[in-house]
């Protein structure tokens, strides 16, 4: 088994705001992520703690999501800073793991 060190990087955002496609457009052809996840939450606050859920009686189309990818730390660096210049994602975490291949 091989171990490599990595960066994990997390984007919130929030659906409607039509930049998932291109997010991935980018973690994919441009910046070619080792992995992209990505994750829809049934509720969430940030910053301002406006809660954004769904309901039984309503579909939001402002749902949490969370787009999770991981790479070399430096490629990882690289993919941030363009995907913060091109779409204005304001809340961004990273943080070092490894991983494990066969």
């Amino acid at each position: 088994m091989i171990s490599k060190n990595v960066t994990i990087a997390r984007i919130y955002t929030l659906e409607g705001h039509d930049q998932l496609n291109e997010a991935l457009d980018i973690l994919r052809d441009e910046e070619k992520m080792m992995g992209v996840t990505i994750f829809r939450g049934i509720a969430g606050f940030g910053e301002n703690c406006e809660v954004h859920t769904s309901s039984r009686l309503t579909l939001s189309l402002e749902l949490p999501l969370v787009i999770e990818f991981y790479d070399e730390p430096e490629k990882v660096e690289i993919a941030i800073q363009v995907l913060k210049s091109r779409l204005d994602f304001k809340h961004i975490i990273s943080w070092p793991a490894t991983t494990y291949l066969d």
